[in-house]
């Protein structure tokens, strides 16, 4: 791997974490010698392009006995090895892309490594070893059927032995479909939120039997909006690339445990058949408790945890932003603040340091003592806004906007939390993720001040003690 030539060193210059980022090429150099370092331009979703380095090359895969070789190409953004990279199978002309658990249509790789990154423990070497493992038990390639022929893993790793990577083009654009599961309120807002926002070719609302929140179904019935479709069965989410659940199940309970678990017996009832039916799709939940809802969604849905995640603090995180520049600092200085952890008084706030002129967030840094005193005023006026259904139904749209058109956008949204900060247990937690039309991306933790610190660890063994207590 030659990292000394002068289009790989003119990019390498601009890299925000450069000696490690040398650092950890070179560990990737030792373990696969084949592996080349080049430079390129990286074209995002909504057109920008960046020059950036690519690693490219193959790795091996077993598959019943014999030894093959996939192509991959990774491309390194700018916060790499801070950042995971963006992982691609780049197949000649010959070849398509089996779609499955791991490999999208355009041949973008997902696993869990990749959504759960955190450097230093997350590392190429052991993404690299990941992908070896996944596409043994799934073979992501195979050949071009013809009129008389089936495809099969063994033609399709056959044929890849040699393979040397190629860069193929995009594969046509699918219909994009939405559908909102829950006729209340909240699944009306969410509907005409969405409707106003995003680019969606049909949309679709499900007022479900079991939830206790409906009644706004009948006036969409009678005023029809184009691209709308009123539904009571579940099966009219079929393929759809979010799924939204906005459906609560509230009883008389008088216990806050018994509350939960009639959410959690209606999700019993809906989840695993809305993942079935949309096996690709981003599970998007806004029931309540929503850490708590998002995490039992992911348990029953058997989806990744890329695939699965909660509106969570991602209202307050754009209020508290808009706070601190329009009310509070003069000349919109466009300072980007953060409320993460859990939908409560626990929640906290950091600092985002952005890429200049993009939504793509850098590093998230603790609040300093200098800082202080301007974080909690605005945490003070965040505290006289509620969670309106209008106003829930605009973030959810948002959050929508920045899957469906892959914006790579990052949001505060509840996603899991195990490894994050040290975060030991199985939890579901707001933290800053990228989204895209694959999911979430969580990024690296960041050290908080000990107040801080001890709110996470409150929000966690509270989570902790009441899914144990849940029968899923």
């Amino acid at each position: 791997m030659d990292l000394n030539t002068e289009s790989v060193k003119k990019i390498l210059n601009k890299y925000k974490f450069r000696d490690v980022a040398i650092e950890e090429l070179q560990n990737v150099s030792r373990v696969h010698t084949d592996m080349e370092v080049k430079s390129g331009t990286y074209t995002f979703n909504d057109s920008l392009q960046k020059d950036l380095l690519k690693l490219v090359g193959n790795i091996p895969v077993g598959y019943q006995g014999h030894s093959y070789n996939l192509p991959v190409l990774l491309w390194l953004l700018d916060s790499f090895p801070f950042t995971p990279p963006i992982c691609f199978l780049r197949p000649t002309s010959s070849m398509v892309i089996r779609e499955g658990k791991h490999v999208d249509s355009k041949g973008r790789i997902h696993l869990p490594g990749l959504h759960n990154w955190d450097h230093p423990k997350s590392s190429v070497n052991g993404l690299l070893a990941e992908m070896t493992a996944k596409f043994e038990e799934e073979p992501p390639l195979s050949t071009k059927p013809s009129s008389a022929h089936v495809d099969n893993p063994n033609d399709l790793l056959a044929y890849v032995a040699n393979l040397k990577v190629t860069e193929g083009g995009n594969r046509p654009d699918q219909e994009v479909k939405v559908s909102v599961i829950g006729g209340g309120d909240l699944g009306i807002a969410a509907v005409l939120s969405i409707m106003a926002k995003c680019c969606v070719d049909k949309l679709v609302l499900i007022d479900i039997p079991e939830s206790s929140t409906k009644g706004g179904t009948m006036d969409l019935d009678i005023f029809s909006l184009p691209k709308v479709e009123v539904s009571k069965e579940l099966s009219a989410s079929v393929g759809s690339k979010v799924v939204v659940v906005t459906a609560n199940a509230w009883s008389d309970e008088q216990s806050y445990l018994s509350v939960v678990q009639t959410n959690v017996d209606m999700y019993r009832g809906i989840i695993p058949h809305l993942a079935q039916l949309s096996p690709k799709a981003v599970l998007l939940i806004a029931s309540q408790p929503v850490d708590i809802m998002t995490h039992v969604a992911w348990r029953q849905s058997n989806l990744l945890p890329s695939q699965v995640i909660g509106v969570g603090c991602n209202l307050d995180s754009e209020r508290l932003s808009h706070i601190i520049n329009i009310s509070l600092v003069a000349n919109n200085t466009g300072k980007q603040a953060w409320v993460i952890g859990e939908l409560s008084e626990n929640k906290v706030a950091v600092w985002g340091n952005m890429e200049p002129g993009t939504d793509q967030l850098l590093a998230l840094t603790p609040v300093s003592n200098s800082t202080k005193p301007l974080m909690d005023r605005a945490l003070e006026m965040l505290k006289g806004r509620g969670q309106r259904s209008w106003s829930v139904g605009l973030s959810i749209a948002g959050i929508i906007h920045s899957i469906v058109t892959d914006q790579r956008k990052t949001h505060s949204v509840t996603t899991l939390a195990e490894g994050w900060g040290g975060i030991g247990s199985k939890v579901f937690l707001s933290l800053p993720c990228v989204l895209g039309e694959s999911g979430s991306t969580r990024l690296a933790g960041v050290s908080l001040g000990s107040e801080d610190e001890m709110k996470l660890r409150e929000s966690v063994a509270c989570q902790v003690n009441l899914f144990m207590q849940l029968r899923l």
